[in-house]
């Protein structure tokens, strides 16, 4: 599925709707350069989820964790170096545990993260304009793109 945004709000709604659509033990993979829009896709999923703080980017923290209707577990793996490095993080309590897990900078580190997940690659299209597309892995990630396509206001 592809989704084109013209604003920060509309890619904000597209990642509320798909925190809406969430549960626990989903795994959602953001790509894309710098300034995209994955951490403004996370606020949303957040906003989704129930999540009242402000979301940040955990560039130099490499994880934050917010509650909501289930925890968000927010990793970026910009600043690490490769996926052996990925891999001795210990991150399965939070990549197979009871929240949402959103990890931005996600091609660093594809080998060592879940097989079954929903990869969301955002290119800037133009100026303001963004492609988010989204590519599911596994039943559970078609279902749920299948779901975010009836919701209301997110379209194709």
């Amino acid at each position: 599925m592809d989704i084109v945004s013209g604003s920060v709000e509309r890619t904000r709604s597209v990642g509320s709707a798909l925190g809406k659509l969430a549960e626990a033990g989903d795994v959602i993979l953001l790509v894309g350069p710098l300034g995209a829009g994955k951490t403004c896709l996370t606020q949303g999923v957040a906003r989704g989820l129930g999540v009242i703080e402000s979301v940040v980017s955990p560039t130099f923290v490499l994880l934050r964790e917010y509650r909501g209707r289930l925890p968000l577990f927010h990793l970026d793996f910009y600043r690490l170096d490769s996926v052996d490095e990925i891999s001795s993080l210990g991150l399965e309590d939070y990549l197979f545990g009871d929240g949402v897990c959103v990890v931005e900078w996600a091609e660093k580190g594809l080998a060592a993260l879940p097989r079954e997940h929903l990869l969301i690659e955002i290119e800037r299209a133009e100026a303001s304009r963004r492609r988010l597309r989204l590519r599911p892995s596994g039943a559970r990630y078609e279902e749920m793109i299948s779901q975010l396509g009836t919701e209301k206001g997110v379209g194709k």
